[in-house]
């Protein structure tokens, strides 16, 4: 935690301050001038918006594509189920610099290039979320599923009244792992965005950066942005991120 409270702390501290008192942990005086400049320098609040938002639709859709395509895999049996699984697979074995350029031209082709669902399509569904969902669901017992269906539930009450109850951990795993990687990416934003408003914030702290290399106040205020909402995220559901980890290891 030390280099995030060191961050945090320069991010409250002036330039003078940083320069002439590196040994110093705390600000020799307290000021707001870094995230100020932050804010006047920069559109961070178009950046911080395009990522919330991006970030919670990806994460809203993969939890519901991964437990439905999660729910069908592990409770119905249909042809090609077992092929259909292993190319399901087969996709979490591609590096993603494989698909960076036929993704780039679909994208160009889909006319979304430059826009913010550039980002969001191409993360709706994911391979690894549905094989965790789909392993979760698989130990929730057959008894209870037909025992609700004879009660007279149809597939999708199943689903949402009897599935999703029980695999909470997986919900709360696919979550965090998704969340976080999309806020953190770079290298996507980068291939597909290229208005400065329409960035996100980490596309947006490297160009930041990289016109106020002088200012480190400002580009640590910056920085704590990026990182709080992941902080928070992380401590608020962190038992149930732990109590995923520990159940898929088990798996």
């Amino acid at each position: 935690l030390y280099p995030l409270v060191w961050m945090l702390m320069t991010s409250f501290k002036t330039n003078v301050d940083i320069r002439t008192n590196r040994a110093k942990f705390f600000p020799t005086e307290w000021t707001l001038e870094g995230y100020r400049t932050a804010f006047e320098k920069a559109p961070i609040a178009n950046w911080f918006i395009n990522s919330i938002l991006i970030t919670v639709i990806i994460t809203l859709a993969a939890i519901v594509t991964s437990t439905l395509m999660g729910y069908v895999f592990a409770k119905y049996e249909f042809r090609f189920k077992r092929t259909l699984f292993v190319l399901l697979l087969a996709t979490m074995m591609v590096p993603p610099q494989v698909t960076m350029i036929p993704r780039y031209l679909m994208i160009q082709k889909l006319g979304l290039f430059n826009t913010v669902w550039a980002l969001i399509v191409p993360g709706l569904v994911t391979g690894f979320s549905v094989y965790l969902a789909r392993q979760f669901i698989s130990d929730v017992p057959d008894s209870i599923c037909e025992a609700a269906k004879i009660d007279g539930a149809g597939p999708f009450r199943i689903y949402w009244s009897v599935v999703l109850p029980n695999i909470r951990p997986a919900i709360g795993s696919i979550g965090i792992f998704t969340a976080m990687m999309q806020w953190n990416d770079y290298l996507n934003p980068l291939l597909m965005l290229n208005d400065m408003e329409k960035m996100t914030m980490p596309l947006g702290l490297v160009i930041f950066n990289s016109q106020r290399t002088s200012d480190l106040s400002a580009t640590m205020a910056a920085a704590t942005m990026i990182m709080m909402p992941m902080i928070i995220i992380f401590v608020m559901f962190q038992k149930q991120f732990i109590k995923g980890m520990t159940m898929s290891g088990i798996k």
